[in-house]
């Protein structure tokens, strides 16, 4: 028997990037596992909409974006919300930026370019739905479906 719940939309998940193109990426890869997906462009956008609603179960928040940066928006959403998950992402794999992350209270930390299985592990990790089991079976069939990251360039 299948249970209803399958055809509706998971939790929402608030992606905060500054690149439009990643932007649609992670969009694509987060609805193909069913979460509903709302977008802001920078790190005050993303505050504005928590400050108007916007309840997100997890954010993906990027590290680098003009302007406010992950750490400080961060800090700023969980000022907003103590309870909210985080999920960091960037292009530089910086172990001394992973840690920060991780004290101001990210619960993971994804370098770009995003892999779904990780982003997928992630995700379902924050929401307390994580077994590697679960992922591995339920993402099988839909990387196939995937599409390529936006090409990322290191500065």
């Amino acid at each position: 028997m299948v249970s209803a719940s399958v055809n509706r939309p998971k939790a929402t998940i608030l992606v905060v990037d500054d690149s439009p193109a990643m932007q649609r990426y992670l969009r694509v890869l987060l609805e193909l596992d069913a979460y509903q997906v709302e977008t802001a462009s920078d790190g005050s956008e993303a505050l504005q909409r928590v400050r108007e609603g916007c309840s997100p179960a997890v954010v993906l928040l990027d590290l680098q974006m003009p302007g406010m940066d992950g750490l400080k928006t961060l800090r700023r959403l969980l000022k907003l919300q103590p309870e909210l998950k985080v999920i960091m992402c960037s292009g530089v794999d910086d172990p001394s930026q992973m840690h920060r992350a991780a004290l101001l209270g990210a619960q993971a930390y994804l370098t770009k370019p995003v892999r779904h299985l990780y982003l997928s592990a992630a995700v379902e990790r924050c929401l307390g739905l994580s077994s590697a089991k679960v992922v591995e079976d339920s993402l099988g069939p839909r990387l196939v479906g995937a599409p390529p990251p936006p090409e990322f360039r290191k500065n």
